[in-house]
């Protein structure tokens, strides 16, 4: 399955990691800079050889007293795409929102800026995915039920899904792109956000 991030640097961004941190017993390489951490898990993701880092007890009992993510992943609520999988990273690394589609509403936006602004987090990646059930449903249209019909709904309203021709051939892989973009869209208009963006 194909993987579409795109990311969303906050000026913290600069100055690589947190103040302060030092690496750890779980396997974490904290000297590089969020970017370079989720790029790295990734690469051994992909070729078969994840580390699992940040899993040991040490770390385990740490976290539980108070987190400290490196990022935040907004995600598809699929069950195949799951970050902390996808970017071999461990407790405690990533604050995860997943919804279908990778929809930000208000609750979601207000958990990234949360996450921004009491967890000093420093990136923050708006990630699709090939083959979106939800985008896949809003391309082939039909009725949707229940509160599915929402999903549906918030995907028509999105300029960049709207700007896609109903003759592309290639229609679902440009929704899925434009539904990311529209992501970080909405992330670089929110204030709280703009303020920490360099």
């Amino acid at each position: 399955m194909k993987i579409l991030f795109q990311i969303f640097l906050l000026t913290t961004l600069l100055a690589g990691c947190r103040s302060g941190d030092t690496g750890n017993a779980g396997g974490s390489d904290t000297s590089q800079t969020p970017l370079q951490r989720l790029l790295a898990g990734n690469e051994r993701f992909n070729h078969l050889q994840p580390r699992h880092p940040d899993e040991d007890l040490r770390h385990r009992l740490e976290e539980a007293e108070q987190q400290h993510p490196f990022a935040v992943v907004v995600t598809c609520s699929d069950s195949r795409v799951a970050p902390e999988l996808i970017f071999d990273q461990g407790i405690g690394d990533l604050f995860v929102i997943r919804t279908a589609g990778n929809i930000i509403g208000d609750v979601e936006l207000g958990s990234i800026e949360y996450a921004v602004e009491h967890l000093d987090v420093q990136l923050v990646v708006v990630m699709g995915h090939e083959n979106c059930g939800a985008v896949k449903a809003f391309v082939e249209g039909g009725e949707a039920p229940g509160h599915i019909r929402a999903i549906i709904d918030s995907l028509r309203m999105e300029k960049e899904i709207r700007a896609i021709p109903l003759s592309d051939e290639h229609r679902l892989d440009h929704c899925i792109t434009a539904n990311v973009q529209h992501g970080v869209r909405q992330l670089r208009q929110a204030p709280l956000l703009q303020a920490k963006t360099r």
